[in-house]
């Protein structure tokens, strides 16, 4: 066994019981036990002079998953520096445990595609919800008149009862709120840990999101209930110094309830800007919950709003670089191929996402679309397909299709992709899409011709089954094929293309789809730099001296803070320093911490980009023009390769049932990408009992 792998293997074993004990204390938390016993005897050992009362869900709840999360990172560099040895995955993927709980093991509304393992980490988080939400109702209705609230004079039973749930109901919403950032981390360590994606995991962060809401929503109403059945409505203008905020509470409702309208599907879908700029008002739902809840509760959902500000503010660092557009490829469908330019230590993975912004378009807005290109192929490229589908792509289709610009502006941010390319482990490969569902597709494929031009290395036979409205989308699979691909390396794939145009009930005549085509150069910018990753090749482990140092800074300055100036006000008694100061402290001081570290690092790593870079110019320079000549003249070539692989049938959509059971093999891979409806019957067919060679893998960017 090699170090690295040991080193690995320590790493797992030392993961996992951190992560079972963090999810004990959230089994316990709701308790008598905890309670009466474990809280009582963890202040009286953890909380201090330097931390207050909060230094016990500091270690209890923040300590383990920013542990996990940086110690995650050291992994993922180890794991990475073994990516060319692709007998690894195939030996961890291929055995039948792991192909059985990547199965669906549901496929219907309204959760839609899930897999067994997904499933069972579902059925988990509710079960730590109705244990939660049902022992916290038992706690509390043992002791209805011991609650930090005012005492009310005259107050009956099942009026106690209704405060005791209300305020129940909001101590389950925290347990939500505890994992809702986790799934919108886009560089999250904790999500490639265990192969999820922020873009595969996006529903959780949905239903989370309204599963938080209906409780923060009932939980806001059992008081309201309350205080006008008590006569006690001006509880709605106090702002306590010692005690929670109501005002704060009320404020941070009416931002969530923005939120949670506006993010209905029905209203996302139709007005996906008024849904865009109104989540960005989660930065001050935030900012007032934290003031209505308090230090203690924040410390408990710490991690994951923690490591989302430092995401969110690389990505930030990234965005404010214009990156280097070279060109624009128009194709008679209503859609775009941008091609940027990358640094050639800029490695990714297929199927990866980056994000653009086009502030001619319009300079909020952030929209994902799928990287096309391949990095070991294309080193110094990098490309993404757009769709004219909405508001924005169609304003970006009309502003390039005008060929009145010769320049256009863009920032980015990523790319964002899965950790490994385990689509390779099969024997076979069968790859369904629907419309724009190919470009994914466009990057697994240039992976597999790359593959294959590798000694003694395995490629597995590929079947691409795609549907198309118009014979002019057609002009897509012309993308399939990279500029730098030979006839040699095509040729010796068994290589299967199958069309459905299913609008359309004849071939159009070729001049009709060939004369639209047109390619745009962009003349270039000095404020234009080519894309690179925000910390470098050694992503991973920046990343892991980010989390790590950030939150070391802010526990020290934290406890500097408490030690020389609050404790000295407040004694720890928690009567004589406002509490919505010491919540503004603890932001301040997280959000501080976060920038400079960042700041640093981010520095640090573009300084040696620059050099990296400067290394490679003149290489890249001499490299332009016989790019230019191959660009010119390759088009044909790639049309006739892709012509002769290809079988058109015009005025029918295909058979997915019948093409999948008769798929002859012992290992398929099964991957598909298009319209929900689409993906279901995929799924649904893979699940079955007669489908045990089937082995399916949806790639969704719909949610």
């Amino acid at each position: 066994m090699s170090t690295n792998t040991a080193v690995v293997s320590v790493i797992r074993f030392i993961l996992l019981p951190v992560f079972v004990g963090w999810l004990i204390i959230w089994i316990v938390l709701p308790t008598e036990t905890y309670r009466d016993s474990w809280r009582p005897y963890l202040q009286g050992k953890l909380n201090s002079t330097y931390f207050g009362d909060q230094g016990t869900n500091l270690l209890l709840f923040s300590f383990p998953m920013m542990f996990i999360a940086a110690l995650s990172c050291v992994y993922l560099h180890l794991i990475r520096k073994r990516k060319s040895n692709k007998s690894s995955y195939s030996t961890y993927y291929s055995t039948s445990f792991a192909s059985y709980w990547r199965r669906p093991a549901s496929v219907k509304s309204p959760l839609g595609i899930v897999t067994a393992m997904e499933l069972g980490f579902t059925i988990m988080f509710i079960a730590l919800f109705v244990w939660s939400l049902t022992n916290y109702i038992h706690v509390g209705f043992a002791h209805l008149h011991n609650m930090h609230t005012k005492p009310v004079p005259g107050l009956k039973e099942w009026e106690a009862k209704l405060r005791s749930v209300s305020y129940r109901l909001g101590l389950t919403g925290n347990i939500c709120l505890a994992f809702l950032f986790f799934p919108v981390t886009r560089g999250s360590s904790i999500l490639a840990l265990v192969g999820l994606t922020s873009e595969s995991s996006i529903k959780y962060h949905v239903w989370l999101g309204h599963l938080s809401m209906v409780l923060f929503a009932a939980h806001s109403l059992g008081y309201i209930i309350f205080w006008a059945i008590t006569n006690q409505m001006a509880e709605m203008l106090e702002w306590s110094k010692t005690h929670v905020s109501n005002v704060a509470g009320e404020i941070a409702i009416l931002f969530a309830m923005a939120m949670w309208v506006t993010s209905i599907p029905r209203v996302r879908r139709k007005m996906f800007e008024l849904f865009f700029y109104t989540h960005q008002l989660y930065v001050l739902y935030i900012v007032f919950y934290v003031l209505h809840a308090g230090a203690n509760f924040f410390c408990t959902i710490l991690p994951g709003i923690f490591l989302f500000i430092i995401d969110r503010y690389l990505r930030f660092l990234q965005s404010n670089q214009r990156a280097e557009l070279l060109s624009a490829r128009i194709l008679p469908c209503e859609t775009i191929e941008l091609n940027f330019s990358k640094i050639q230590g800029l490695d990714y993975n297929p199927t990866s996402i980056l994000f653009i912004n086009v502030p001619s378009v319009s300079k909020m807005q952030w929209h994902p679309f799928t990287v096309n290109s391949n990095s070991n192929m294309e080193a110094d490229k990098l490309s993404v397909v757009i769709k004219s589908l909405g508001s924005w792509s169609q304003k970006l289709y009309q502003q390039l299709s005008s060929n009145s610009m010769d320049h256009i502006q863009v920032s980015v941010e990523g790319p964002y992709g899965p950790n490994s390319t385990h689509f390779l482990r099969h024997k076979a490969l069968v790859m369904i899409s629907g419309g724009s569902g190919i470009t994914p597709m466009i990057s697994i494929i240039r992976e597999i011709i790359f593959q294959s031009t590798k000694p003694d290395c395995h490629v597995p036979p590929v079947r691409l089954i795609c549907a198309f409205k118009n014979s002019a989308d057609l002009t897509m699979l012309q993308l399939l094929l990279p500029i730098s691909v030979t006839p040699s390396n095509f040729t010796q794939l068994q290589f299967q293309i199958e069309a459905y145009v299913t609008r359309e009930t004849q071939k159009l005549p070729p001049s009709d789809s060939l004369k639209l085509l047109q390619t745009l150069w962009f003349k270039p910018d000095p404020l234009d730099s080519p894309i690179s990753l925000v910390l470098g090749q050694n992503t991973w482990l920046w990343l892991g001296a980010i989390i790590s140092s950030s939150f070391v800074l802010f526990l020290f300055v934290l406890g500097i803070v408490n030690r020389f100036y609050i404790y000295p006000i407040d004694h720890n008694t928690g009567e004589h320093y406002h509490v919505s100061f010491i919540c503004l402290w603890y932001m301040f001081l997280i959000c501080a911490s976060i920038f400079i570290v960042s700041s640093a690092v981010y520095i640090w790593c573009k300084r040696q980009n620059a050099i990296e870079d400067a290394k490679q110019t003149q290489n890249a320079k001499l490299s332009t023009p016989t790019t230019d000549i191959e660009l010119a003249s390759s088009p044909h070539n790639h049309e006739s390769l892709i012509a002769q692989a290809t079988q058109v049938h015009y005025g029918t959509r295909p058979n997915l049932k019948k093409i999948l059971l008769e798929t002859k093999g012992s290992d398929i891979g099964v991957l598909v990408c298009g319209p929900r409806k689409m993906r279901h019957e995929v799924a649904t067919v893979c699940s079955s009992s007669l489908a045990h060679n089937l082995h399916f893998e949806s790639i969704s960017f719909n949610w």
